[in-house]
């Protein structure tokens, strides 16, 4: 008989932890993200911000207002991200955080993708 591994009570799993949704507005697609990313939840980051058809303009808006932490394994999907956008569509965050904001801006982040105070903002622009 084999053993079923049982998550404990107070074990949360990455849908626990993370949720994600999209949403297209205006052929832009927003993604909205509430809860931690870390090494656990980062793959369901990376799944929603990696474009469906590589070979289209992807245009995506994160929106960033629920996550009140992220680590370094977050901030690798970013860069992932930008670069499956390049060279002609875009990557945009909107709604960070100040502490997630501030990890972002230390490391140079800020410099590649555009933060925006909203999404309505982000796709203003």
């Amino acid at each position: 008989m084999d053993e079923e591994h049982v998550a404990d009570a107070n074990e949360e799993t990455e849908a626990d932890r993370l949720s994600v949704g999209r949403a297209t507005v205006d052929g832009v697609t927003v993604v909205t993200v509430s809860g931690e990313v870390d090494h656990h939840t980062s793959g369901m980051l990376r799944e929603a911000l990696t474009p469906e058809d590589p070979a289209e303009v992807s245009r995506t808006v994160a929106d960033l207002s629920g996550v009140p932490f992220m680590d370094s394994s977050g901030i690798n999907v970013l860069i992932a991200a930008h670069q499956a956008h390049a060279p002609v569509g875009w990557l945009r965050l909107a709604g960070v955080r100040r502490t997630v904001l501030r990890t972002l801006e230390i490391v140079g982040l800020t410099t590649l993708i555009p933060c925006y105070p909203s999404v309505s903002d982000a796709l203003q622009d």
